[in-house]
């Protein structure tokens, strides 16, 4: 008989879950590096969150993703958080101890940073103002990585004026908060702009912005995948900017997250890349 110590489980929750690639992302690794185990969906209601969370132990979990609406509510409910998660403000990711406690972690942060580096690996966050749009959850942790990598300039606009200047007070004085209303002239001399938000999403309106104020050599990053070109990607593309989606960030945050409970970092490989897009 096999031991089950030598099986690996993990798992995405969320409500609605469903969607997630997450489990053909880890299925995938899983196959390609010859493990033992297995990555699920595990959707679960809000209310029911803590439940869940404290039943992975039991259920023989190593840990799990968090997605939407369980990234901020669950900094409350586990053991420990790690410092990143605790400057982001969220988790998405939660490992399991050997004594059963629950550990957050968030792996949004180096998901993105690295899905700019790979698009362009000269890439550096100190060679000029960067503009971001959005003032939620996934904003936080690309302000955090954007600060962490060296920005000296962050304009940051967000259609509710109040939630880009409370966040803008939070992060310190290299975050610069602009009102929505002058979010054109916040393009201006912009190395990178980056889009947070889901305006542009599947089923969503386009993000209300024109690019004719943007450089042309600026790097323009939209975390939205479905569709893979955004109305603002599209836009970017079509005028010569270089342009990153946010398959990059969904593929890159996954890496560390499957190494914390599988023990191995792996890499990205153009057939997972080809695999993901067929179900877009």
């Amino acid at each position: 008989m096999e031991n089950d110590a030598c099986y690996c489980l993990a798992g995405v929750m969320g409500w609605p879950v469903a969607h997630s690639r997450s489990p053909l992302i880890h299925k995938y690794w899983i196959e390609r590096e010859g493990l033992r185990g297995d990555y699920v969906l595990l959707p679960v209601q809000p209310s029911h969150l803590e439940q869940a969370l404290r039943s992975l132990p039991v259920l023989g979990f190593a840990g799990c993703n968090l997605t939407i609406p369980h990234k901020v509510p669950a900094l409350g409910l586990v053991d420990h958080v790690d410092p990143l998660a605790h400057r982001v403000g969220a988790i998405n990711t939660v490992v399991v101890g050997k004594n059963g406690s629950l550990s957050g972690h968030n792996t949004d942060v180096y998901g993105f940073i690295q899905s700019l580096l790979d698009t362009r690996p000269d890439w550096r966050a100190d060679t000029g103002p960067i503009t971001v749009i959005g003032a939620g959850g996934a904003a936080r942790a690309i302000l955090v990585g954007l600060l962490d990598a060296g920005a000296h300039q962050i304009r940051l606009t967000n259609r509710s004026d109040d939630k880009a200047r409370d966040l803008a007070q939070e992060f310190g004085p290299v975050i610069q908060y602009v009102p929505w209303k002058e979010r054109l002239e916040s393009l201006k001399g912009a190395t990178l702009l980056v889009n947070t938000t889901n305006q542009g999403m599947q089923g969503e309106a386009a993000l209300d912005i024109q690019l004719d104020c943007l450089p042309l050599d600026a790097l323009v990053a939209d975390i939205i995948y479905v569709p893979i070109a955004t109305p603002l990607l599209s836009a970017a593309r079509a005028r010569g900017n270089t342009i990153v989606n946010g398959l990059g960030m969904l593929l890159n945050q996954a890496r560390p997250a499957f190494k914390s409970w599988f023990g191995v970092m792996p890499s990205l490989q153009p057939e997972l890349l080809d695999k993901v897009h067929a179900t877009l």
